[in-house]
């Protein structure tokens, strides 16, 4: 069972009772009357009294749908201040450096919910539908622009790995190719000291003939 109460034109601003109103939001309703006898603020009397009304409005409707409301059982299932009207009064305050303040006076709006649902099922919302995404939507398709530089990026890197595949063993066969070159070169001049040798000898026996 739910019932609600409201309280037009409090006395005070709105933001001093919403300190109240913070104080008691959620609470069972034999506790939050117990803060409200006790706080030592303006607007707590205000707030009482909407209370009051809204547990006796709650007792109403159930009597009305044959229903058992106890009170005990009964908590604040939401709260809010609204802001009043703001009265202009014909009166100043003195102020520093000869100026003057003009006195205003707030008023406010309260209400108050009342419910004996317990908390699990009046503050249970429903669960969201898992929503559908691209990816899921087989009939969906990306295509056009989008889709397209995706393919001429990844051809690209295949194709430069390829001639770079290649081209490592190149330095390997350059250094086998000097390697061999070298070879070559230091083989006839090995052959060519000996002849030298031979040359020379031959010559000194041809002259130790003559």
């Amino acid at each position: 069972m739910e019932a609600r109460a409201s309280a037009k034109y409090l006395r005070g601003s709105a933001q001093k009772a919403r300190l109240v109103i913070d104080m008691i939001r959620g609470k069972k309703v034999g506790n939050a009357l117990g803060i409200l006898r006790f706080a030592n603020k303006r607007a707590a009397t205000g707030i009482e009294k909407c209370l009051l009304s809204a547990i006796a409005n709650a007792k109403e409707a159930g009597e009305k749908a044959n229903v058992i409301v106890d009170e005990d059982e009964l908590w604040i299932n939401a709260c809010f201040v609204d802001r009043g009207p703001t009265k202009n009064r014909r009166r100043v305050r003195p102020a520093p450096q000869g100026r003057a303040y003009r006195e205003q006076r707030h008023y406010c709006h309260v209400t108050l919910t009342v419910t004996s649902d317990p908390k699990a099922e009046a503050g249970a919302k429903p669960a969201a539908e898992p929503k559908e995404t691209a990816a899921a939507k087989p009939g969906r398709r990306r295509g056009g622009a989008a889709a397209a530089p995706r393919a001429k990026k990844a051809a690209p890197k295949k194709a430069d790995a390829a001639p770079a595949a290649e081209e490592a063993p190149k330095p390997a066969k350059k250094a086998a190719a000097k390697k061999t070159e070298t070879a070559g070169e230091e083989a006839p001049k090995k052959a060519a000291k000996p002849r030298a040798k031979k040359s020379a000898t031959d010559e000194g026996a041809e002259t130790g003939n003559e």
